[in-house]
């Protein structure tokens, strides 16, 4: 059975593996740093939004592999994701130069490239994540949110389902893959109203049904724009909602003052001085 340093030393030149981001918009949201990722790789490995994008991106090495042909309808994406691990390690061992290309950043809502890195650097592998901008900073961008002015929370949508989770509806509340919420197979491409009104029925608990929210799709192509719908809460199951789209609930109360701790700081304020 071989061994982590056997995989690095049986081969005569050693393999590496880069995971970078191509940013949400084709083609101004590269840095310089990722694209020499790209470029020096002796193979590119590609996940990204659309095929006009990978072609864009096959103008920058001859030699790039799409990964998007491993979904399929009813089968899970984590085994889609296991095997984009795989077939990525698979020539790193080989003693490949590889790159791994994805949308956004590549560590925000991708399990491959953080899984692909961590086994890579196991078998003694470089391995190296470049980060990109995300649909987060685009959303912050196109909406004129700051995070730091009320605070921000950002939750999966299903994980607001399955699991018990606190809202702090005083701050930004930003829900993402709505359009798939509820799904447990991790095999559908979309879920229905049926399963947003139970999202609803779980927001409720802290909003409003009429509180505002903010359905919102970054641009993907530089001749589109930000995609921004504003529907009541209880509106939210009969709207169409896709899979790219995030759904943001601005504050629903005021930043109450929590007096206790101002009087321990100002306790501790007269004390130094």
């Amino acid at each position: 059975m071989s061994t982590p340093s056997s995989h690095a030393s049986n081969n005569t030149r050693r393999g590496s593996l880069s995971c970078v981001g191509l940013g949400m918009t084709l083609g101004s949201h590269l840095t310089p740093l990722a694209r020499s990722h790209i470029e020096q790789a002796d193979m590119v490995f590609a996940a990204l939004s659309d095929g006009v994008v990978e072609m864009w991106l096959e103008r920058m090495h001859p030699d790039v592999r799409s990964l998007q042909s491993y979904y399929q309808e009813g089968k899970s994406r984590m085994k889609t994701y296991r095997q984009w691990v795989e077939v990525i390690m698979r020539e790193v061992r080989a003693g490949k130069r590889v790159c791994g290309v994805f949308y956004g950043h590549p560590g925000i809502f991708a399990w491959s490239p953080h899984k692909a890195i961590e086994v890579a650097r196991a078998e003694g592998f470089p391995a190296h994540m470049e980060p990109g901008i995300s649909a987060e900073d685009c959303l912050y961008a196109d909406l004129g949110i700051d995070p730091g002015r009320f605070g921000c929370q950002h939750f999966e949508a299903s994980q607001l389902l399955f699991y018990e989770r606190r809202i702090d509806p005083a701050g930004y509340v930003v829900l993402w893959q709505v359009g798939l919420v509820g799904d447990r197979s991790l095999a559908r491409f979309q879920t229905g109203p049926a399963y947003r009104q139970v999202l609803v029925d779980l927001l409720s608990r802290d909003y409003p049904l009429d509180h505002e929210v903010i359905i919102y799709r970054g641009a993907t192509l530089p001749i589109e724009k930000p995609r921004v719908r504003r529907v009541a809460l209880r509106d939210l199951p009969h709207v169409q909602v896709a899979v790219e789209e995030t759904v943001v609930l601005p504050p629903a109360e005021t930043l109450k003052p929590n007096l206790a701790m101002q009087e321990r700081l100002e306790a501790l304020d007269k004390a130094g001085a």
